[in-house]
């Protein structure tokens, strides 16, 4: 059989059930095998441990490990974690992220106190807490968001927070203000890349919506 004979094109391929439409018309695409210069020994230190324990122990999410970070051995050792609220399920189906996309579940109002909880056993200085996409919300998952600031206030007032939003796309401007009601120190939201690509890398959302939340942040408040 000649290279290419037999096989079906992409367009006739069953794709598997249940993936987001955001991605239901794209190939499935081969992950290339890791150069040996960006493999990293698995982490075995004490301070990595005692950090791992305590993301079980509270039950939580991290960034470093849904998005497969390469440095989480490096971070934990020193006992920082990225936490990520509101589930390991997102609604977004983005082309250059790692964190699984789908139907997620309804969120968990004892999270933002676990998570302030972890905070403290960690004793951190700076904190960071990023989040998936929500478009199941009404708010996006914003009240979620000032509820976690408000917990960790309370717990780890010493702490400086710093959060990483969604873009809260189609949510009332109500849902922005919650975020800024809370007075989080650092404010932060990903462009990812450049107008022209961004229904290729990051399908469902919209540059220029970013860039005005951006522009929308009251700064000096």
């Amino acid at each position: 059989m000649k290279p290419g004979e037999g096989e079906k094109p992409l367009r006739d391929l069953k794709l598997p059930e249940g993936r987001h439409p955001e991605k239901a018309h794209r190939a499935d695409q081969a992950q290339p095998k890791k150069p040996d210069w960006i493999r990293v020994k698995a982490p075995v230190s004490e301070g990595y441990k005692q950090t791992r324990d305590i993301i079980r122990a509270q039950k939580l999410t991290t960034v470093c490990e849904e998005a497969g970070c390469p440095n989480v051995g490096e971070c934990w050792s020193q006992g920082h974690a990225t936490m990520m609220i509101m589930g390991e399920i997102c609604t977004r189906g983005c082309t250059f992220c790692n964190v699984a996309t789908g139907k997620p579940q309804s969120l968990d109002a004892f999270e933002p106190g676990r998570v302030a909880h972890a905070v403290a056993q960690l004793g951190l200085k700076h904190v960071v807490i990023t989040s998936v996409d929500r478009d199941d919300l009404e708010d996006g998952g914003a009240e979620h968001f000032a509820q976690t600031i408000r917990a960790i206030r309370h717990r780890a007032p010493g702490t400086t927070i710093e959060i990483l939003t969604p873009d809260f796309l189609k949510c009332p401007a109500s849902a922005l203000e919650k975020v800024v009601e809370a007075r989080p120190d650092v404010f932060n939201h990903n462009l990812e890349t450049v107008p022209g690509l961004y229904p290729e890398v990051r399908p469902g959302a919209r540059y220029f919506h970013s860039l005005r939340l951006l522009q929308t942040w009251p700064w000096g408040r």
